[in-house]
């Protein structure tokens, strides 16, 4: 099993940087090959121990925040994991550890925040970044916090998670505006 090092040295390495944000199946598929275990292992609460560091706290929410959006794409398994990342990224901030790790990797860190569901953790999320200067992804996480203020989820998720969509998100998810995730 990989350990949080490899986590790191992977996600972070050149060829995955270009992927981060536009995946093909084969980066998908290369992700599951190799993490799919370390990910069910992490979702089972087996890898609690990599709390104890920053680049132990980053790796773990990569692990349950990053990977299974790629591993699970358009699928409800890819938000499975979420909440425990989020409670991981909580655990990071209230240990001052996102002010050990680089600013170079720190926006991974705080990802689950974007990605929740729940307007207090976009709230958070907005105000970590702005507080760490991260400013590309400032206009992101305002951006899924409107969304969220708007619809309290994201309409994009409807069709994976078996949600059923309302008039106004229908109206959103056909306009050019729509965030597609």
């Amino acid at each position: 099993m990989q350990s949080a090092e490899e986590v790191l040295a992977f996600w972070y390495s050149e060829p995955m940087k270009s992927h981060w944000f536009k995946s093909t199946p084969e980066i998908d598929e290369l992700i599951t090959e190799q993490y799919e275990f370390l990910w069910q292992y992490a979702a089972d609460y087996n890898l609690e121990l990599w709390q104890d560091s920053p680049e132990g706290c980053l790796a773990l929410c990569i692990t349950l925040d990053q990977f299974p959006l790629n591993m699970f794409r358009n699928k409800a398994l890819a938000y499975s994991t979420e909440q425990h990342a989020v409670d991981v990224c909580k655990h990071a901030i209230v240990n001052d550890f996102d002010q050990q790790i680089d600013k170079s990797q720190l926006s991974f860190l705080y990802m689950p925040l974007m990605h929740s569901e729940n307007i207090d953790d976009q709230d958070l999320g907005v105000e970590r970044f702005i507080h760490a200067g991260l400013d590309d992804n400032v206009r992101f996480s305002k951006h899924h916090r409107e969304i969220i203020a708007q619809f309290g989820r994201f309409p994009h998720r409807n069709e994976a998670l078996g949600r059923e969509s309302t008039p106004e998100e229908i109206t959103y998810l056909n306009s050019k505006a729509a965030f597609k995730g």
